[in-house]
């Protein structure tokens, strides 16, 4: 009888093994090399969106971004990517960011934090020094023009992601349906994401158009500057 329940549980074992092999994502073979990658996703958040749901987590903290100046979509980051998955932290102790580039990045991702983060999760990975992977995101940025009407949204607008997306297209010449997504938490958009080849030209990605909300509508805040209302920013 002991036979049959090791037995039992022998195959129990193998069975629960194989399967969890299955259900792994499989890595690609280059994973976590510096340079090694086949495109970016220009990720901008809708910094009003960040705002709300960073005071409604934290009441009373205020983020770096979410002070009096108002800020419509800021970069977020510039992410290597696989075809399928994504590298991350490529280097165990990377070179540090300088005061300098800090500052010079502001205008973009307002927040000396984020500007941090992004640089040891996903600069790492481009196989640029500092300065250079920060170049990278200010022309990536440059690529892409903003639809008119999100430059200064003075009122919440409910919106569809579809819709987002379209106004994206009609600005922007080159950029197709299958290279832009919408990010959103359970009510407000929360960023666009963009992909782009690693000379920053427009192109496709499957597997962030798969990832692209699926809310028929959402929440847009609206961006005006109001001190201590993070909705405001």
């Amino acid at each position: 009888m002991r036979s049959i329940h090791r037995s039992a549980a022998l195959a129990a074992f193998i069975f629960v093994f194989f399967l969890t092999l299955t259900a792994a994502p499989a890595q690609d073979r280059r994973q976590n090399e510096p340079g090694q990658f086949d495109f970016y996703v220009l990720a901008l958040s809708w910094s009003p969106s960040y705002c709300e749901a960073a005071i409604e987590r934290t009441p009373g903290r205020i983020p770096d971004q979410c002070g009096e100046r108002p800020y419509s979509f800021v970069v977020h980051g510039l992410w290597p990517q696989y075809e399928k998955g994504f590298p991350e932290y490529c280097q165990q102790q990377p070179p540090r960011v300088d005061r300098a580039t800090v500052s010079s990045m502001l205008d973009l991702m307002p927040s000396p934090r984020l500007i941090f983060n992004e640089w040891r999760k996903h600069g790492t990975c481009a196989g640029f020094s500092v300065g250079r992977y920060f170049q990278e995101i200010r022309k990536a940025r440059a690529a892409v023009k903003i639809p008119q009407e999100y430059l200064d949204l003075a009122t919440t607008r409910e919106v569809a992601p579809a819709d987002v997306e379209e106004a994206f297209l009609k600005a922007n010449a080159g950029m197709t349906p299958g290279a832009i997504s919408v990010a959103c938490d359970s009510k407000r958009v929360s960023e666009i994401r963009i992909c782009m080849t690693k000379d920053l030209q427009f192109r496709d990605c499957a597997e962030m158009e798969r990832r692209s909300c699926k809310r028929s509508k959402l929440a847009m805040p609206a961006v005006r500057a109001t001190r201590g209302q993070t909705s405001a920013q």
